[in-house]
């Protein structure tokens, strides 16, 4: 009696591994005939994920993917029909078809011995399968297009993801042997997609995730510069001080003809209190590319500040030498007697003797006289900018110059 009821336990445990296991047959079947039962496949298939006896078997798991390859596979057909693809359909079939297929390949990726004491994989069978369908599937691009798709639903975030798996498929355990890393490059092509991926990151607000990215990118030569622009800002939105100023040190010698990030960089020493230090490093950065005007102008900003004119006016003579076309060095001089005008006059306002009051107010006019030809310049070398219209305006006002204060103020109106 008792050796029967063994018999039977054990008939009992056979045939509910075999129940499980006839769903993973059934989802292949209802998946793979002419007319896919998807919704009946599926159904199978989730009975055989989670149960004790089939949920750890690679096949298990393929199969699972294989549904999501079939969708695909129906959607891509349309196209030959000349119908429309259901673009969400076919990503989001895409996506957990991958999803699958990556738990499938750990399974059948594992290590075990065979019966010679031999170190093999667990499935060989599906692992080459399942390295055939992953390289389909970026030889095509599948990821991409869904990627592609809901970043114009502005779906940033998912986007994000999906582009990251693409990235991901050079760098599997189940591709790495030489024929397979061929088919796989990480040509610009790759760079490219990398470059949407830390896009994507940012405009979901992804902060860390696109610092990650950015910093994989930033010492490559894909959108180098808006690389490191866009990796600046990341930090700059987390509030990472340290960082962000690596980046702009970094950037400023990797590239001296950008002036950007040596203009954020010179601002993060003075909005610091550090407008020495500031100098001190457009200093090198001249030593190091002298015909670089920009330089010499931002020197020329900061020696201003600092009330240094004779240093000032120098520096922006020297922008101009290099550069005669630059307005905002004309400006600059004008600026530098200017603003000393201004100081006059409010010096003068506190001088109680008339006559010294009026020589005050003569020498203060004269610095004024002394900064207009430079403002005049510079609005003629950039007409439209307004700032330099509206000191010119004041100047022309201030001396009774009607018909250059009509032509100036017309200007303006426009």
């Amino acid at each position: 009696m008792k050796k029967t009821l063994i018999m039977a336990a054990l008939v009992l445990i056979s045939a509910g591994c075999f129940a499980q296991k006839a769903n993973v047959k059934k989802a292949k079947n209802l998946a793979l005939q002419e007319t896919p039962d998807f919704s009946g496949a599926r159904a199978a298939i989730n009975e055989a994920l989670t149960n004790e006896e089939t949920k750890d078997l690679a096949d298990t798991w393929y199969t699972a993917g294989l549904i999501g390859y079939q969708e695909l596979s129906k959607e891509n057909e349309k196209t030959y029909l000349g119908q429309a693809r259901d673009e969400k359909r076919a990503g989001e079939a895409v996506v957990e078809s991958f999803d699958y297929w990556m738990k499938a390949a750990d399974l059948a990726g594992q290590k075990v011995l065979d019966k010679k004491g031999n170190e093999v994989l667990a499935d060989k069978k599906t692992y080459a399968l399942l390295q055939k369908k992953v390289l389909e599937y970026y030889k095509n691009q599948e990821l991409v297009k869904y990627g592609i798709y809901l970043n114009d639903q502005r779906d940033f975030a998912t986007a994000y993801g999906v582009f990251q798996r693409h990235l991901s498929n050079p760098e599997l355990s189940l591709m790495q042997n030489e024929k397979l890393q061929k088919e796989m490059p990480k040509d610009s092509i790759y760079d490219q997609y990398k470059y949407y991926t830390a896009i994507f990151a940012i405009q979901a607000e992804m902060h860390p995730e696109a610092i990650a990215v950015l910093e994989e990118m930033k010492d490559g030569n894909y959108e180098a510069i808006t690389v490191n622009q866009f990796l600046y800002q990341e930090y700059v939105n987390v509030q990472d001080t340290a960082n962000y100023v690596r980046v702009l040190q970094n950037a400023v010698v990797r590239f001296p003809q950008e002036p950007w990030f040596l203009q954020n960089l010179i601002n993060h020493y003075i909005f610091s209190g550090q407008e020495q230090e500031a100098i001190n490093y457009l200093d090198q950065a001249i030593a190091r590319e002298p015909n670089v005007a920009q330089y010499h102008l931002i020197k020329g900003n900061l020696n201003e500040n600092q009330k240094n004119y004779d240093a000032a006016l120098a520096d922006f003579d020297r922008a101009l030498a290099i550069d005669p076309t630059m307005a905002d060095a004309e400006a600059g001089k004008g600026r530098v007697y200017y603003n000393q005008a201004v100081k006059m006059n409010e010096d003068a306002a506190l001088i109680a003797d008339a006559k010294e009051y009026k020589k005050a107010l003569e020498e203060m006019n004269a610095m004024f006289r002394q900064s207009m030809p430079f403002f005049e310049k510079a609005h003629e070398l950039a007409p439209d900018n307004r700032d330099y219209m509206i000191t010119l305006r004041g100047l022309y006002y201030r001396f009774d110059m009607t018909d250059k204060y009509n032509a100036i103020n017309e200007e303006l109106n426009k």
